[in-house]
């Protein structure tokens, strides 16, 4: 995979776990974990390109229900 990113995901009350378990079903996800602090749960993914993971981000992951808010963060290497 040519570009990985890091989503951060803020849910509604008490959604998280629905979130991870849809989350995981999402071609292109490689992990996720639920997390505490500002953000409910971080997806890791990976995409062949960054116009292949806007698409997945916008037409896969906001879509789960019980999203409220996404910030992606591609991997970058120096």
């Amino acid at each position: 995979m040519a570009v990985n990113a890091y989503i951060l995901i803020q849910t509604e009350v008490g959604k998280s776990e629905d979130v991870v378990i849809a989350a995981r079903s999402v071609p292109g996800v490689t992990a996720v974990n639920e997390v505490t602090g500002p953000y409910d749960v971080i997806v890791q993914c990976g995409s062949e390109s960054v116009d292949d993971l806007g698409k997945l981000v916008v037409s896969a992951i906001q879509k789960v229900p019980g999203i409220t808010r996404t910030l992606t963060c591609p991997v970058v290497n120096v």
